[in-house]
């Protein structure tokens, strides 16, 4: 088998190197929904993008024309630590000036090669970066990076194998998507709007269900229904190592939920660390709002995450208690003390038989999303192994 050939290009020869602009925020006008908006929060998932938080108009993008992107793009974060992010984009678009992209390829360079080659090379990154209070990785030196190009069908060959891999990752992220949408429609339906099945299996509100006033909600619920505060449905959390983000590995056996965006955070091999449920728990974030149902073992992280419970003590069986959580309101309260006033917040918890109907026909469906997120784990590891062995031709595609 003859050797692969490698040639060290710039970036600037595949393509256009462009850093993003934001269009000005004191005009309304300029955000809308016509165009995606990339921030450095849209590159943490990596792969493609196809949703941001925020959107521009036609006005907004023509503000910004010659800062803009079309095509399939390259992206990466180019300042502070969401240096070296990199992900995909296919259509045409708007990024903010923390990210440069690479667009409009030239015949010869796979956009879906360079992608994969750049996010291997974080930390490459922030060592070419100029530093001063914050690492900036400026458009002049990002076009000068060398990336090693074998020809073209190799090229193909590699993103073959390695987006076969992302392709099935990203099915999965849709079917859970789906999945915990089910699961939320049923429980608005049933906890919100309180039309649960009744003994005839008809909407129980909406069929003439006895209702009673509650002066805590100051709204009606069903009669033989409790409003509980949330501390007096917690079991005391497991007493386990917490890990600390300097500590997460790349790889390990245990993966770390923390209140970060991203659903595994990092991994560690502390066996003091883990976390085993029978029903699953909670993961609330205390900085960030953000909560996680987690349905297999895994490890702490630090900084406020905490683990919530159920006590079983009322009819509160986990689902219907993670469910309930994601439903309170937090907005208002101090940045580090979301955990104290989620406490002091008042639920409902239905009688004994509805809880029980609700935990029967959400738990199948969790079941499933917990499966589909072990298997995206083994199947992340697995790219992540194989792309640098396909990188440097330790392994050869045909």
């Amino acid at each position: 088998m003859s050797k692969q050939l490698f040639v060290d290009t710039p970036i600037k020869k595949m393509g256009d190197v462009i850093t993003g602009k934001t269009p000005r925020t004191a005009i309304q006008d300029n955000y809308g929904t016509d165009y995606m908006f990339i921030t450095p929060s849209e590159l943490h998932n990596r792969y493609i993008i196809n949703y941001t938080e925020r959107g521009l108009s036609e006005k907004g993008f023509a503000s910004i024309k010659n800062n803009t992107i079309s095509g399939i793009s390259v992206l990466v974060g180019c300042i502070g630590w969401d240096m070296g992010n990199v992900a995909l984009c296919i259509d045409t678009c708007a990024t903010n000036q923390q990210i440069n992209s690479i667009t409009n390829f030239k015949d010869g360079y796979n956009p879906y090669y360079v992608y994969y080659w750049l996010s291997t090379k974080k930390d490459y990154l922030f060592q070419i970066a100029s530093v001063t209070r914050t690492p900036i990785l400026n458009k002049s030196t990002f076009e000068e990076i060398l990336i090693p190009m074998p020809e073209i069908n190799v090229q193909n060959n590699i993103v073959s194998v390695l987006s076969a891999i992302d392709k099935k990752i990203v099915h999965n992220n849709c079917l859970i998507t789906e999945l915990e949408e089910m699961a939320k429609a049923i429980f608005d339906y049933w906890f919100v709007q309180f039309d649960f099945p009744n003994a005839e299996g008809k909407p129980y509100r909406s069929n003439g269900g006895e209702m009673v006033w509650n002066e805590k909600l100051n709204r009606k619920m069903p009669n033989g229904w409790e409003v509980c505060l949330v501390s007096d449905l917690l079991d005391k959390a497991p007493n386990t190592t917490r890990i600390q983000s300097s500590e997460y590995l790349l790889e390990g056996s245990i993966p770390v939920i923390d209140q970060s965006t991203d659903f595994i955070a990092g991994y560690t091999d502390e066996e003091s660390a883990l976390i085993s449920t029978t029903d699953g728990a909670i993961v609330f974030g205390d900085h960030t709002r953000i909560v996680k149902f987690i349905g297999f073992d895994f490890a702490r992280g630090a900084d406020g995450t905490q683990i919530l419970i159920s006590n079983n003590k009322k009819n509160m069986p986990q689902l219907l208690f993670y469910y309930s959580i994601q439903k309170i309101d937090l907005s208002n309260y101090g940045y580090a003390r979301h955990f104290k006033f989620l406490k002091d917040s008042l639920i409902v918890v239905p009688n004994e038989e509805v809880a029980q109907r609700f935990k029967e026909i959400v738990e199948p469906l969790h079941k499933v999303i917990s499966h589909k997120i072990v298997q995206n784990l083994k199947l992340a590891k697995l790219r992540d192994w194989l792309l640098p062995m396909l990188m440097n031709g330790q392994v050869a595609v045909k």
